[in-house]
């Protein structure tokens, strides 16, 4: 029996500021009485559009109106019951023993085949065997980069509880997992992926696990094919791990950000690596231009309003690693090079991945950025004309982006940038004091306040080293 959408609509209107909307209540309010678990269905599909979220009681009450917060997010570990929910699927596919014999070292050859292809910058293809070698060794360390990548929006209080989502190439389901451990309990989302790829089938398994309030869609066609116009304004647009596989990505991205709620953001994550994180920067700085009215939210390395940075970008976030997931290790132990002696088998470390290093970029249509603040001509030096500065000292305003890059005992090296640089600029901490200690200690994307510094060029690197010793002054801004 169908049910009278309008009628259930202005129904559930009028309860939901009354006392929770209950389905075997609702039911008689509806003219031809359907019954309660049809009730109960339609109410599941209208929740998003109506604000309302379904609870443990089998009632709808309306999603809260405050943000998301913060969770503190810093996960040791994929959680068990998404890394089951892949080892379900190699069971399935190839018995309780998948990870040895023939099975395993399928699977061990298969993830190292994706790895070559990939940092070759080739195309990369995932047929059944493929995506679940893809799930086990990479679910992990991008569900950890996802959750980091949002901590921005969060703490701005810009993440909002009733969430529209479009993942383009959702992969086997690493980001969009990450997303639903990321939101609390009380959360609502309209969940679409693209994935035109055998990965689909690993993430329909692994969004099962999901809770009652993350509502999925999986649309199995490609990023070019799919209509992002057929998905109403979108709160979160994710492209994670995927514009090296893209055939467009600077214009498929600026195609899916006409789909941006105009307070929505548009997330881009990639691997660290040389090729996929400057290609990252690539997009991001084609796509958020003045020009274009969107803004970088962060990292907040945009701090002159007129410039777009033209240098490598080669600009990277790294955290704590997790432990080795059930399914990676088991694989990776299984690595006997004497079952096989006529093959080459890795190492077996080859086969963990507990890293988590990520480049990362939040694009917002609203010009909203992480923090407030832009350098000031009259204040700063530009980092764009550093070569009329060189041997001096000058005082200037930068976003620190990366990490120590030192080996050894080098002198801690970090990359940074002010948004206006056209080549490589590292702050070199030659002699630490109490004056500049906050170049060492601040965290990625920090914007860091440099007083005194010596300009120099590195004739060998390409770039300019800026030089923080005794006479420097470094304060933390923001």
């Amino acid at each position: 029996m169908s049910v009278d959408r309008e009628s259930l609509r202005e129904t559930a209107k009028y309860l939901q500021n009354v006392r929770p909307i209950d389905p075997e209540e609702v039911y008689e309010y509806l003219e031809s009485q359907p019954h309660p678990a049809v009730v109960r269905t339609a109410l599941r599909e209208e929740a998003f559009e109506l604000g309302l979220r379904e609870t443990d009681e089998g009632t709808f009450v309306p999603v809260d109106e405050e943000p998301a917060p913060a969770p503190g997010w810093a996960p040791t570990a994929y959680p068990e019951r998404y890394d089951r929910a892949v080892e379900d699927l190699l069971i399935e596919r190839f018995g309780r023993d998948w990870a040895t014999g023939e099975s395993g070292y399928r699977l061990r050859e298969r993830i190292r085949e994706l790895k070559e292809t990939y940092y070759r910058g080739e195309d990369v293809s995932y047929d059944a065997e493929a995506a679940l070698a893809y799930a086990v060794y990479h679910a992990g360390d991008f569900y950890a980069a996802t959750g980091y990548a949002l901590d921005p929006l969060a703490e701005r209080g810009l993440l909002p509880r009733r969430l529209r989502v479009l993942d383009v190439g959702a992969g086997t389901g690493g980001p969009a997992v990450a997303l639903h451990d990321y939101l609390p309990d009380d959360a609502v989302v309209e969940y679409h992926a693209v994935e035109p790829s055998a990965n689909a089938d690993v993430l329909e398994r692994v969004l099962d696990e999901t809770g009652r309030n993350f509502r999925t869609t999986i649309h199995r066609t490609t990023a070019e094919a799919f209509d992002p116009g057929s998905v109403d304004a979108v709160d979160l647009l994710l492209f994670g791990n995927v514009l090296s596989e893209l055939a467009e990505p600077t214009a498929t991205v600026e195609r899916y950000c006409e789909t941006l709620a105009d307070d929505g953001t548009c997330l881009l994550l990639a691997p660290a690596d040389l090729a996929t994180a400057t290609e990252l920067r690539t997009v991001e700085r084609a796509v958020a231009t003045p020009e274009t009215g969107r803004s970088v939210f962060a990292p907040p390395s945009r701090l002159w309003p007129d410039a777009v940075p033209s240098d490598r970008g080669w600009s990277f976030d790294e955290r704590e690693p997790i432990a080795v997931p059930a399914t990676q290790a088991r694989l990776a132990e299984a690595a006997d090079p004497d079952e096989f002696p006529d093959r080459e088998e890795l190492d077996a470390d080859q086969f963990r991945n507990t890293s988590v290093r990520f480049a990362y970029a939040l694009i917002r249509p609203d010009g909203e950025r992480r923090l407030p603040v832009r350098a000031n001509a009259e204040r700063h030096a530009r980092l764009a004309e550093s070569e009329t500065h060189v041997t001096n000292r000058v005082n200037l305003l930068a976003c620190k982006l990366s990490r120590n890059l030192a080996e050894g005992d080098g002198n801690p090296l970090y990359r940074v940038g002010d948004g206006s640089q056209t080549v490589d600029h590292y702050a070199v901490l030659t002699n630490e004091t109490v004056l500049n200690d906050d170049l060492a200690t601040a965290a990625y994307g920090s914007v860091l306040s440099f007083e005194n510094v010596l300009v120099l060029w590195n004739d060998d690197e390409g770039a300019y080293n800026l030089v923080c010793d005794g006479e420097t002054v470094v304060d933390f801004v923001g």
